[in-house]
């Protein structure tokens, strides 16, 4: 089950990634309320990555804990 989680939080970050590649784009051609818009959308994506990330961490050191 922390694969799952770990992949998810990988999954989030790379979309955050694209957006902020997006947004820097739309920023550069003038085009700021797409570039705000895609800024946001890449912000919610990073604070989900991290919220998976730490509970793909907690399922890890759960997991560890068991088997010890």
């Amino acid at each position: 089950m922390a694969n799952d989680s770990h992949q998810r939080a990988a999954e989030f970050h790379d979309l955050a990634a694209h957006a902020h590649r997006v947004a820097a784009t739309h920023h550069e051609k003038g085009e700021h309320m797409t570039g705000h818009e895609y800024s946001r959308q890449a912000l919610e994506h990073s604070n989900k990555a991290f919220q998976l990330a730490q509970e793909a961490h907690r399922e890890s050191e759960n997991s560890a804990g068991k088997k010890e």
